[in-house]
């Protein structure tokens, strides 16, 4: 949408009713459509501890470079980079997540980067003298509205052989795709701060674009990935980082599949994206705990009592909410998620706002920083870094939940957007009521052992 500023069309579509879907800011790219941390050592997995002696409650962020954004892995300038990453480390953070972009480190289906690959180890070498783990994001794919899909997966690559070149169920495509991950694998899986690879950022969206996959189709290749990942990189902390998508409709990779494949189940919480400001204010109790409901939501379905659930994902952008209160939006949410007890950590985004001289975004996305473009932190980025500092040294009690809500196994719209919220409308309504619900599947509803092991005593039906 060319021309038309992000508040306008946000107002706009609240008059209307309607929300606007990420899936509406599509555009094909031309690249084929406090101080440091104290301690220096990695802080992956349950190696660092809080102040309960339990494993530590992660605070990190998603790195944006704030020299050339992702598009810097051709034009490296590890001084830059070294840099933000301070600039991270200065709010007391403990891990970064990065994006792979996709058609600069594959640009043909037997060929990796030596240069991108060289870059990416100078970054980890960056990220462990600020003292931050770092997730790699591989087939990015799709990011911040815009598709970055390598030209030889398009469908027209080679017509005349009438291949299929879906990156979900091609043959081709997926050895190819796992050429990239050894190749990365053999150049920093050892490192020390290499936490483990997410396999792609929000690739539910390209399965609404151009790449169909049925959910049998998505869940066999996730596990096909995430399994490859393990062997290549084992026992690292590989995860599937899908939108939200998959967690308001019956589409894509399955709620099943998310919440027992891979380390964590990965949730990415917007007020936005998922319907919330379409129906709520954004500060009524509804926009504060929409990740925890998510995080419910996810525990539901996952058979492992021990696994956790990352909040990958969550940020506020200008016009979503007045600039005054994103800080109090903040601290409510990252409460709220640290006490249900099942979250891994949060991970939120981004480090650093956009620089403006990067054009053709769309304007929401320049003002996601918890920094911003001159590397100082903003009131955002103080006020996590403050909640960080707390929560290590205090953790956040854990609230008891007896009362559970009891939802359908599957049952939502097969549509990806928009939410569908069959579920959601009566996990927030028991919030309303002083409430802190859990969330069981009907096909667990009678196994009163299993209840049990969760502290439920009452349900309630939707």
């Amino acid at each position: 949408m060319p021309g038309v500023e992000w508040e306008g069309m946000f107002f706009e579509a609240k008059e209307q009713g309607k929300m606007i879907s990420r899936r509406n800011f599509v555009k094909t790219s031309v690249l084929g459509s406090a101080a440091a941390l104290a301690s220096r050592s990695p802080l992956f997995g349950s190696t660092a501890t809080g102040g309960d002696g339990k494993p530590a409650f992660r605070f990190g962020a998603n790195y944006t470079p704030r020299k050339r954004w992702w598009f810097c892995w051709l034009d490296w300038d590890q001084r830059a980079i070294e840099d933000d990453l301070s600039g991270v480390a200065s709010l007391g953070l403990d891990h970064i997540r990065i994006q792979v972009l996709w058609p600069l480190f594959q640009p043909g289906i037997t060929t990796v980067s030596d240069r991108c690959l060289a870059n990416l180890h100078s970054l980890l070498d960056a990220a462990d003298h600020a003292g931050l783990d770092v997730e790699i994001t591989v087939l990015d794919g799709w990011m911040s509205g815009l598709s970055y899909l390598p030209a030889w997966v398009m469908p027209v690559a080679i017509p005349e052989k009438e291949e299929n070149w879906n990156i979900f169920t091609s043959r081709r495509v997926i050895e190819a795709e796992k050429l990239l991950f050894k190749k990365i694998a053999e150049t920093v899986g050892t490192h020390k701060r290499f936490m483990g690879f997410d396999i792609g950022n929000e690739l539910g969206v390209l399965m609404s674009i151009n790449n169909p996959a049925t959910p049998q189709q998505a869940d066999a290749w996730a596990t096909e990935i995430l399994a490859y990942c393990e062997e290549i990189a084992p026992g690292k902390f590989h995860v599937n980082g899908a939108d939200d998508s998959h967690w308001f409709a019956d589409f894509g990779f399955t709620r099943r599949n998310l919440a027992t494949v891979g380390s964590a189940t990965v949730m990415h919480s917007y007020i936005f994206f998922t319907g919330v400001l379409e129906r709520y204010k954004y500060n009524d109790p509804a926009s504060l705990h929409l990740a925890d409901y998510m995080i419910e939501l996810g525990a539901a379905f996952q058979t492992d009592p021990h696994r956790k659930v990352w909040v990958e994902e969550i940020g506020v952008a200008d016009g979503w909410m007045p600039e005054e209160y994103k800080p109090e939006f903040m601290e409510q949410t990252v409460r709220n998620i640290a006490a249900t007890g099942k979250a891994w950590g949060i991970t939120w985004w981004d480090t650093h706002d956009l620089d403006p001289a990067i054009k053709d975004f769309n304007t929401l996305e320049y003002s996601l920083g918890l920094l911003d473009v001159n590397n100082k932190p903003k009131p955002l980025g103080k006020k996590f870094a403050a909640l960080a500092a707390e929560l290590r040294r205090h953790p956040q009690e854990v609230l008891p939940r007896p009362t559970a809500l009891v939802i359908p196994d599957a049952g939502l719209q097969t549509k990806s957007w928009p939410a569908d919220w069959k579920f959601a409308t009566p996990y927030m309504k028991l919030i309303d009521q002083g409430k802190t619900p859990q969330i069981v599947v009907e096909s667990r509803a009678k196994d009163e052992a299993y209840l049990r092991s969760r502290g439920i005593t009452e349900l309630v039906g939707i």
